[in-house]
């Protein structure tokens, strides 16, 4: 018998699931789609930080997710015999003008109150970095807290490291013991239709795979668009963000809109071929934050729902928060990133 049953096996639930069998419990993952048949299966990976100002608790909450992720992923590793594609390899930014040289400088200082000697925030010459985005000034931002995985790989090992140490990951079942919603877009659209008020949506998101290899590269974010450089000898490129949608899988010229953006900040990919083109939907919580807590529906049960675009980011820590008020009723999730944040107000 499992001690604790999660439904869906994308990131958020994989993860709750790994740091409940840490905790010594039994588990057991349902989701008819399999491991990572969602947006978890995607193909950027961007583990990026938010900027370190306006200091709040969900920024908190990711910087201790993000000083996490090597621990976290080390260990799935090491479980599996699988690589998850970790690696914090940093991130630069092209800096536009004066003003922005101005700004990077001011969020130097602020890193370094924020993030103490965990990682830095700096202004770099663009001709010391191999692939470089192209910069008007001549300059970077260079951020080392920033982290690339590859989504499939992740979810991947994930899963092997479950069921490696006795786990349980089944297409249907029944639930056992406690219960956690991990659903994505599906669990989203439920609280919506169940309590007629807008608690969340899909956000589709399209990107691409080319065969280009530099893993030693830090990730571009350059004209809004992660450029992400793999440990298997692949770039990834993305994404849109669609409200409207007619298809939540099909690719279009939105995407080669993105491509073509990617080739002209990134001048290294203007010949690479594009071995893969990839579309799906993301959960967004009207909060735009992560919903961690009591399940509002089911008394007794859980949900962690609405990673959006930082659910790898954000996954070790809320592995952590979710298994320790699961097991031992131990809340310490920010008040952000309850679901309160995202519900219906009342009264």
């Amino acid at each position: 018998m499992a001690d604790v049953t999660i439904y869906g096996a994308g990131i958020f639930g994989l993860s709750i699931a790994f740091a409940c069998q840490s905790a010594g419990a039994k588990v057991r993952v349902i989701d008819p789609g399999g491991v990572g048949a969602g947006a978890s299966g995607g193909v950027v990976g961007a583990l990026a930080p938010h900027v370190p100002e306006n200091w709040n608790d969900k920024k908190a909450f990711q910087l201790d997710s993000l000083l996490m992720a090597e621990a976290f992923w080390a260990e799935v590793a090491e479980v599996s015999g699988l690589p998850p594609g970790y690696a914090r390899t940093g991130r630069v930014q092209p800096v536009a003008d004066e003003a922005g040289f101005a700004l990077a400088q001011q969020r130097e200082v602020t890193a370094r109150e924020l993030w103490g000697d965990a990682a830095t925030w700096q202004v770099v010459e663009a001709d010391t970095l191999a692939h470089a985005p192209v910069t008007p000034t001549g300059l970077l931002i260079l951020d080392t807290l920033s982290a690339r995985l590859h989504p499939r790989e992740g979810a991947r090992a994930l899963a092997a490291a479950i069921v490696t140490r006795g786990g349980e990951i089944v297409a249907e079942g029944k639930p056992q013991g406690r219960v956690v919603h991990a659903t994505g877009v599906a669990g989203l659209t439920e609280l919506s239709e169940r309590l007629a008020a807008p608690v969340g949506n899909g956000v589709k998101g399209q990107g691409a795979v080319l065969d280009f290899a530099a893993p030693d590269a830090p990730q571009v974010f350059a004209d809004a668009l992660h450029v992400i450089f793999h440990r298997n000898g692949t770039t990834a490129v993305g994404s849109t963000s669609e409200r409207e949608y007619a298809s939540a899988t099909e690719t279009d010229a939105q995407l080669d809109e993105v491509l073509d953006r990617a080739r002209i900040a990134v001048p290294a990919l203007r010949d690479a071929k594009v071995i893969e083109r990839w579309a799906g939907v993301r959960p967004r919580a009207r909060s735009r934050a992560p919903m961690l807590g009591v399940h509002p529906l089911y008394p007794g049960q859980f949900i962690a729902n609405g990673g959006f675009k930082i659910g790898f980011g954000m996954a070790p820590k809320v592995a952590q928060v979710m298994a320790d008020l699961v097991l031992d009723g131990r809340d310490e999730i920010p008040a952000a990133l309850r679901p309160e944040a995202s519900l219906p107000k009342t009264g």
